[in-house]
């Protein structure tokens, strides 16, 4: 996985399993490591399995994994990926922060896979690095982390970090690092293995295209919703939206009607409501500056639209916070 490795093979690699783990994203990982060694006709890679005290891990899906060693008796690794999921650690294991500390300044390849990367920041190992996560949990990851540097690509690697956002993420960021590693033909070769049709770019974005996620190629419902989206802490009125995209506001209203069924101004609310309730299950951030953050002018009238959407008021959306927790559909 080091592009820099110059040991002898096959090049170990570490993954510290954090309980709640995403499967899917780990599978992600090492599969390509597995077939990589099978193409070759040798052991290129051997991976450990690691947990905070050598403990069998439940991920997120209820699976159980066995794992190698426990921090105490893990080999000196030359890479490291961290492997979380839906519930990261609230309260981060001194021991865990202190062994990863020590494992960076060995100059440890030190990497987070899904929501690894929230325990990496957490833990002060990001700083200076550019990064990502899944986006879901980017907004509320910029807030809690102002000085970092987070993106929307699918992976990011430099010359001492890794990150990516998780599920199938993880198997384009393992084979670039193969590729870059071993070259391109075997990494093509075990995308072919894995029928994954195509080897995406780090900096390909994760979501669908929007016209995707609306199910619509009519273009001015795709440019009001785009709209929409950049202006969800000081929203636009319907008829600056109306305006911006050309259309008249009873245009506006029955494209709306015909494509999503409900009116632009509900689905409007429906977008800030959202990003709320990510904001409330996400960051420590307090009930009235996440209703400002999403165009709401006081306390009273977000928590109605919030009770009126999901039926309880924004408090009942709060986990205890040791750790910031992410969405819970990330694939996991």
């Amino acid at each position: 996985m080091r592009l820099d490795y110059m040991g002898p093979f096959p090049e170990p690699v570490g993954f510290v399993l954090i309980p709640r783990f995403s499967m899917m994203a780990f599978f992600s990982a090492v599969e390509p490591l597995r077939i990589a060694n099978r193409l070759a006709g040798r052991e290129l890679y051997r991976w450990s399995l690691i947990s905070e005290d050598g403990r069998p891990v439940t991920a997120s899906n209820d699976m159980t994994l066995l794992v190698d060693c426990g921090l105490a008796e893990a080999p000196s690794l030359p890479t490291l990926a961290v492997c979380a999921g839906f519930e990261p650690e609230r309260d981060l294991p001194r021991r865990l922060t202190q062994w990863l500390h020590r494992r960076a300044s060995e100059g440890c390849l030190l990497g987070g896979i899904d929501t690894g990367p929230l325990l990496l920041a957490e833990m002060g190992l990001l700083n200076g690095h550019r990064l990502t996560l899944h986006w879901e949990s980017l907004p509320a990851f910029r807030e809690r982390f102002p000085t970092l540097e987070a993106v929307e690509s699918l992976f990011e690697i430099d010359a001492r970090r890794f990150t990516c956002a998780g599920g199938a993420a993880a198997m384009d960021m393992t084979l670039s690092m193969i590729a870059g590693r071993h070259g391109q033909a075997l990494a093509d070769d075990i995308s072919e293995q894995l029928i994954h049709a195509r080897l995406r770019p780090r900096q390909e974005h994760q979501r669908l295209p929007l016209a995707k996620r609306l199910g619509t190629h009519r273009r001015p419902l795709v440019d009001a919703v785009a709209l929409m989206e950049r202006h969800l802490e000081q929203p636009l009125s319907m008829t600056t939206v109306s305006e911006r995209i050309g259309l008249s506001m009873r245009q506006l209203q029955r494209l709306f009607l015909d494509e999503l069924g409900r009116r632009p101004r509900d689905y409007y609310l429906e977008l800030r409501l959202d990003r709320a309730r990510h904001l409330l299950e996400e960051t420590d951030r307090d009930i009235l500056s996440i209703g400002l953050a999403c165009g709401f002018g006081s306390a009273s009238s977000f928590s109605r639209a919030y009770r009126q959407q999901y039926g309880a008021p924004p408090s009942a959306s709060r986990r205890p916070h040791g750790l910031s927790a992410p969405p819970a559909n990330h694939g996991q």
